[in-house]
């Protein structure tokens, strides 16, 4: 085989290497069996490169994917992060809008308390003044019974 010529690759490059090297066997020429061994090895050379090409296109194709797996799984955990912080922020502000509210209904139930409590004391304290008010009344009309009683008894004391 010259420089110049180009063998034939694959499949019917290796047959036709195997022609020759039978061809070349047979009728003693040793070149041309030579050529045709050499023709063999490269069809099985140039299968063995696709081959190895067409591993390494899956094994890039492979690796590619994998990678995206892991930059989609990388990402579903920070959505999952931040979906679980939403949910905590939410969650404290509404325990904070509920305390909020509680507080509210307490300060109410004790101002009402309170308002009660003052009217009772106010009504407590108007009863008593009521009370004094009659106990002195009470107590004048005693004396006052009393002084009768006594000028009735004494009647000269109540000419001095």
């Amino acid at each position: 085989m010259t420089e110049t010529e180009r063998t034939t690759g694959g499949p019917l490059g290796r047959l036709v290497g195997k022609v020759k090297e039978t061809a070349g066997s047979a009728t003693g020429n040793d070149e041309l069996a030579r050529e045709g061994r050499l023709q063999q090895a490269q069809a099985d050379a140039a299968e063995d490169a696709t081959r190895d090409a067409a591993e390494a296109r899956q094994k890039e194709a492979e690796a590619a994917l994998e990678e995206q797996r892991a930059e989609t799984e990388q990402e579903r955990r920070r959505l999952e992060a931040e979906q679980a912080a939403a949910r905590r922020e939410e969650a404290a502000e509404n325990d904070r809008r509920q305390a909020e509210a509680a507080a509210a209904e307490r300060a109410a139930r004790e101002r009402s308390a309170a308002e009660t409590q003052r009217h009772a004391g106010e009504a407590a304290a108007n009863a008593a003044a009521q009370t004094g008010t009659t106990e002195a009344a009470r107590l004048d009309a005693e004396a006052a019974r009393a002084e009768r009683e006594a000028a009735a008894l004494d009647p000269e004391e109540n000419q001095r």
